[in-house]
């Protein structure tokens, strides 16, 4: 604006702004990564992640123009989600006493991770002439890991649906599918009947259903596979192509199962939190501890890499020991039955 006339002054063309405007930039790294086939729920983490980063630059009142933006800002960012950011909107449906401020360090990297691969893609692109998020650096996370559930406690899981009704039978058989076949809980409820080989016992995961985008063959238990095929006669009726519906016969979507398990966690008397993805991270868990191999469980659970598989699992102190106890060094040394030195004889 000028000042002494009270006029705007224009001082660039609409498409040169246009070219450093962060929500274009955004556009343009979004549908690159539709075009590459990124399944539906990580295209809405990018939307997710970049409307927190707008949260924010609206809050501070700086422009959205890639050109604000730099290293300072970005630690300004962190700071904001680690301090002031409050857990949860206002329209989200849940109770006052969780909606705290500030973000786990977990959560606060996951936001800047996907922010620096957007800027590096754009980077690498020639879309902007450089990163300005390439010094940031991640917020050290020294929280504990995950607290998975054990056998018992999985067991008892089990026992609380009521198998009697309908919606409660179906649960039954969803949590013994994710802890089973450790698999994501879209994956589990996008099943189609014509996806499992019943006398294989194993299921395929569609391409279009996996987080990589990948499909794979994931093994299951007789037990499971015949759990399904009690359900899938017990819906018939509603003549759907999926395998786990509502009551009205609909697919069973994340949200509404989401619900059921923690009533069914607290009906149990599990004070840990509940969720489906914990039962992918208990199965895993408990898979190795039972002498599973690191490879085969890569596999399953669709990892590209082995070291996300070693991290994904969080081995618990037990497997570590009885790993000590079958390979430790000294058994070799003194042998494993450690047999007392008899020096004198009996009077």
């Amino acid at each position: 604006m000028d000042k002494r006339k009270g006029r705007t002054i224009k001082s660039e063309r609409t498409s040169t702004r246009l070219q450093h405007s962060l929500d274009y930039l955004f556009d343009y790294y979004y549908q690159a990564k539709k075009s590459e086939g990124r399944a539906e729920n990580t295209l809405k983490t990018y939307v997710q992640n970049y409307n927190y980063f707008c949260e924010f630059l609206d809050e501070r009142k700086i422009v959205r123009d890639i050109r604000n933006i730099n290293v300072e800002v970005g630690r300004d960012y962190i700071i904001w989600l680690r301090d002031e950011k409050r857990r949860f909107s206002d329209n989200c449906n849940v109770p006052e006493s969780v909606r705290t401020v500030g973000l786990l360090p977990k959560s606060i990297n996951t936001r800047i991770k996907n922010m620096k691969t957007m800027f590096k893609f754009l980077k690498e692109e020639e879309v902007i002439e450089a990163d300005p998020f390439t010094y940031l650096k991640n917020v050290q996370d020294i929280g504990k890991d995950i607290e998975v559930l054990t056998a018992e406690e999985m067991n008892d899981l089990l026992k609380a649906p009521n198998q009697r009704k309908y919606s409660d039978f179906r649960d039954f058989v969803v949590i013994n599918l994710l802890i089973d076949g450790m698999l994501r809980i879209d994956e589990a409820l996008t099943l189609r009947k014509t996806d499992v080989d019943f006398t294989a016992c194993c299921a395929t995961l569609r391409r279009e259903i996996t987080k990589m985008r990948k499909p794979r063959i994931v093994p299951i238990t007789k037990r499971t596979a015949k759990l399904m095929q009690e359900l899938i006669r017990e819906s018939t009726e509603f003549g759907s192509e999926y395998i786990f519906l509502n009551n009205y016969g609909e697919r069973l979507v994340p949200n509404h199962f989401r619900h059921q398990l923690k009533k069914y966690a607290d009906r149990a008397g599990i004070k840990k939190r509940v969720y489906p993805h914990l039962l992918r991270h208990s199965g895993a868990t408990l898979f190795l501890e039972e002498g599973g191999s690191q490879r085969h469980l890569q596999v399953i659970l669709g990892h590209a890499d082995g070291r996300m598989t070693a991290h994904y699992t969080h081995l618990s102190d037990k497997n570590v020991k009885k790993n000590h106890d079958e390979f430790s060094p000294l058994n070799a040394v003194i042998g494993k039955l450690e047999k007392p030195r008899k020096t004198n004889r009996q009077s």
